[in-house]
């Protein structure tokens, strides 16, 4: 098969989708590799070094797209990226559809194979491709929060972890999967008063046997969402629906009851956010204000420390993209069932269940 590896352009993104030793293994499986020029220079990896493992540098998006017959890439392609595509064509990556029906639309209409590295499920529930860029998300998110309570980058002027004679902040957590853990471990450990709230009992039993009393634990409702939140920091969006638009769990009115200068990590942006007045932000312009709370809404969080989360992706999704080389997306489906969940669009039809009516 022939494999390309696009260079990521959203704003400051530096992941990419393979890095050189996974071009020498496929290589060595006997396809061609082709990697846009400079995609894997801010994750560390120069030209020579894909050269060096076998892949031929091709300067321009349209040239690599027309030569491949699998395209990959961390983030969703853009519209002009799919319009470059020809019917058939796969493309395996993470996608979001479900808050960008533009581009669904334009998969579609082109009639291209699109596998979502976000959907991909086992049959435990599990999401193996999602789960490392969720666990960096959710890091991230107690980190920046805290950048941005600092009264120098527009917030309250709250410390997280307080003092010895003063309360710490209050940091609030909705969803208690990998986004909601990874964020509450930060929190926890830099001595934020923390609470995570769910929906499922039986995750939140998981979490009080590792944190012991660290974090309060609550099975989540509106009216507890209501009196928590605004009295909040910090609040940390982290619930997910697979493949689905994340639920509004924090309206707008509840947004204006917020204290001055807290703030809001929606991680679940990128899946239309949890938050009703979260907006799609970028690295370079990272926050918003609204009603006097910040908003911090990056849709691509892990690409703000490239080296390691191209490390952690693509020690999970390379066993399937090799497994997608070697037998083609029909046996592969085969070979591991679980691929059956990554296809969302395929000949021009909505094949995910999460994506009817979006378009």
């Amino acid at each position: 098969m022939k494999i390309g590896v696009l260079k990521e352009v959203k704003t400051r993104e530096g992941r990419v989708c393979l890095i050189p030793s996974n071009i020498k293994d496929l290589v060595g499986d006997g396809h061609q590799v082709f990697v846009q020029k400079d995609a894997g220079v801010i994750s560390g990896f120069s030209n020579d070094d894909y050269v060096n493992a076998g892949a031929e540098i091709i300067d321009t998006t349209k040239d690599l797209i027309d030569a491949v017959d699998l395209v990959v890439k961390v983030k969703e392609p853009t519209i002009e990226e799919v319009k470059m595509m020809r019917e058939g064509q796969m493309f395996f990556g993470y996608l979001h559809l479900a808050a960008i029906p533009e581009t669904l639309q334009a998969i579609l209409d082109q009639k291209i194979t699109a596998l979502g590295f976000e959907t991909l499920q086992l049959s435990d529930g599990r999401l193996p491709l999602l789960a490392p860029m969720s666990e960096i998300a959710g890091k991230l998110a107690t980190q920046n929060g805290a950048h941005f309570l600092r009264f120098d980058q527009g917030g309250r002027g709250v410390l997280l972890g307080g003092t010895s004679t003063v309360e710490p902040a209050k940091v609030v957590i909705l969803g208690a999967g990998v986004v909601g853990k990874n964020a509450a471990d930060i929190a926890v450990g830099m001595g934020a008063k923390t609470t995570i709230l769910d929906v499922s009992k039986v995750r939140l039993s998981e979490l009080e046997q590792i944190y012991k009393g660290r974090c309060d634990l609550k099975l989540s409702t509106p009216e507890l969402i209501e009196e928590l939140v605004q009295d909040a920091d910090l609040v940390v969006g982290g619930v997910l629906i697979v493949g689905e638009k994340a639920p509004k769990l924090v309206n707008e009115a509840l947004v204006k009851k917020m204290k001055k200068g807290s703030v809001i990590v929606d991680v679940s942006v990128d899946q239309g956010g949890c938050v009703e007045t979260s907006e799609v932000t970028t690295h370079e312009n990272p926050v918003i204000e609204k009603h006097g709370v910040l908003h911090y809404g990056v849709a691509n969080m892990p690409g703000s420390v490239p080296v390691t989360a191209t490390m952690a992706l693509n020690h999970e999704s390379f066993p399937y993209i090799r497994v997608l080389a070697k037998h083609g997306l029909a046996s592969a489906c085969e070979v591991c069932p679980e691929f059956k969940s990554a296809i969302n669009c395929q000949g021009g039809v909505i094949k995910h269940h999460a994506l009817e009516g979006v378009v």
